[in-house]
């Protein structure tokens, strides 16, 4: 059998040897088009690519929460016209199953691995699973919180700025008495957004906010639970750690016979798509998912084709979305 070359490949496709080569080592820029059909002059005529792999593995966690959906869907479109593809596998809370996902597709082959808020997100999580990627020089990013020890690239949105915009937001409005619904303890992303939260009542002149607060598990009952501690207290309103625990809060606060936003304000956090569309549209903080998701995907092609990529993290600002879930406090 011939043994099919990058001249061969540059022939079938159109275009030259330095373009194929580009294609296939990742490197410089190429046109979407181009990759393309680069691609499948690869496929049709069976070229050999030395092994070296094509396969992204993207662990996060709740798929189910439509904000992951699209961060997943985001990074897989932004890595196919650079050749690599993405695999989802969603991860259990506490990062459990990572490592078996690690070791069974290692050994098939991959080309990096992208921790999307998996366990990266907990303080003392086990870190046999990055050894491994170590130990066998598979490049792996993260986000929403850095891996202790490594010096990976890992993006954030700053979540400290996220509270901050939510407090400041609600004491305009003219709220004084201000409850935060927080995710687990040790959970870096809610234990920044803890930290703003209480910087910014202490900003607003409140001497003590460290028990205007509760914590509880990121979902839809985790937020009707953590506001139902909160209103016993009083407060008049409540910023969440999620969208799903901002819509828990206020099923709580319907079943107590109050009205949002007339008697209760309520503040989210992601701003995923449906939120402007549930009843009354949610005000929330937004993640800016699509700049988050083209930056990770850019320096897991870099690393893949053995470029610098910076170290450490790079935070990025959110914004806060005013709809119809907060208003002035009742008089």
């Amino acid at each position: 059998m011939v043994k099919v070359g990058i001249s061969d490949v540059a022939a079938r496709a159109g275009v030259s040897e330095a373009t194929v080569s580009r294609v296939l080592n990742r490197r410089g820029v190429v046109a979407s088009g181009t990759r393309r059909v680069v691609e499948e002059a690869i496929r049709e005529l069976g070229y050999d690519r030395g092994g070296a792999s094509q396969l992204v593995v993207v662990l996060t966690p709740e798929l189910a929460q439509p904000f992951f959906g699209r961060l997943c869907e985001l990074i897989e479109s932004a890595l196919a016209p650079q050749g690599l593809k993405a695999i989802v596998c969603s991860t259990t809370i506490g990062g459990f199953q990572e490592i078996d996902f690690i070791r069974s597709t290692a050994d098939l082959g991959i080309a990096g691995v992208i921790f999307a808020s998996a366990s990266n997100t907990l303080v003392g999580a086990d870190p046999a699973v990055y050894r491994l990627l170590q130990k066998r020089q598979i490049p792996f990013v993260s986000m929403n919180g850095p891996i202790e020890g490594s010096q990976a690239p890992s993006f954030s949105t700053n979540d400290r700025v996220a509270a901050k915009l939510a407090v400041d937001h609600l004491w305009r409005l003219g709220h004084r008495d201000i409850g935060m619904i927080v995710g687990p303890v040790g959970n870096r992303p809610s234990d920044r957004r803890l930290e703003g939260f209480i910087a910014a009542m202490k900003d607003c002149g409140v001497e003590d906010p460290h028990k205007l607060f509760a914590h509880q598990v990121y979902s839809i009952e985790g937020g009707m639970s953590a506001a139902e501690t909160l209103l016993d207290q009083g407060v008049s309103a409540l910023v969440a750690a999620s969208d799903y625990m901002a819509l828990g809060a206020i099923r709580a606060a319907r079943r107590r016979g109050l009205s949002v936003p007339e008697d209760v304000s309520v503040v989210g956090y992601d701003d995923s798509e449906i939120m402007a569309f549930v009843e009354p549209p949610l005000t929330t903080v937004r993640q800016p998912v699509e700049r988050i998701a083209q930056s990770i995907a850019t320096a897991m092609v870099h690393l893949v084709s053995r470029r610098q990529v910076p170290s450490g993290e790079l935070l990025f600002d959110p914004e806060l979305i005013v709809r119809s879930s907060t208003a002035a406090p009742p008089t």
